[in-house]
């Protein structure tokens, strides 16, 4: 778990400042900022699930947000029960998101990233092998979505270093990250 953290604050590196959300409006860019505060936070996480979770019009990405942030509940939580139930809850959530936009790249990401941090024994990592073929071919497609280049970046060197891809794979990645630059 320790090291699912420590690479999502590697993801964000990019990201400072603060979170705003205007006539339930959201700002993913501040959302991501957020991210990185929350991962060593825990009072982060739970001000920004609480100002997320109610919204009514989520997009898919918010809810997969939502997600992540659930399964940072499940970091800080003490009681093993509570961590059990934050993964599963996170795990739904995530899901949720995959099926509104099963295409988009970084909320694919953000299921990767939960997941290959995640204890096998756990078995709440079935998706990562999916996921990591859905991101590759949206990088080569440079189907980016929201995420600008820096975060792109991030995603590829998150990738590389997860030590989930083939050395094909990650010679793909190694090219799409030349391509960014």
């Amino acid at each position: 778990m320790k090291l699912f953290f420590l690479t999502f604050l590697f993801l964000f590196l990019a990201a400072v400042s603060s979170f705003a959300i205007f006539n339930q409006k959201t700002d993913v860019t501040e959302i991501r900022k957020q991210m990185l505060r929350a991962i060593n936070s825990s009072k982060v996480t739970d001000s920004l699930y609480i100002n997320l979770k109610p919204i009514s019009k989520k997009t898919p990405l918010v809810t997969a947000y939502i997600g992540a942030l659930e399964a940072l509940k499940a970091k800080n939580s003490w009681n093993p029960y509570n961590k059990i139930k934050y993964l599963n809850l996170s795990g739904k959530t995530v899901q949720q998101a995959v099926n509104a936009s099963p295409n988009d790249m970084e909320i694919r990401f953000v299921r990767f990233s939960i997941q290959s941090n995640l204890p096998h024994f756990l078995g709440l990592n079935k998706d990562l092998e999916a996921d990591k073929t859905q991101i590759i071919q949206q990088l080569k497609q440079k189907h980016y979505g929201t995420a600008d280049k820096v975060f792109v970046q991030n995603i590829i060197k998150f990738m590389i270093n997860s030590k989930q891809c083939t050395a094909q794979e990650i010679g793909i990645l190694n090219e799409q990250s030349a391509v960014l630059k």
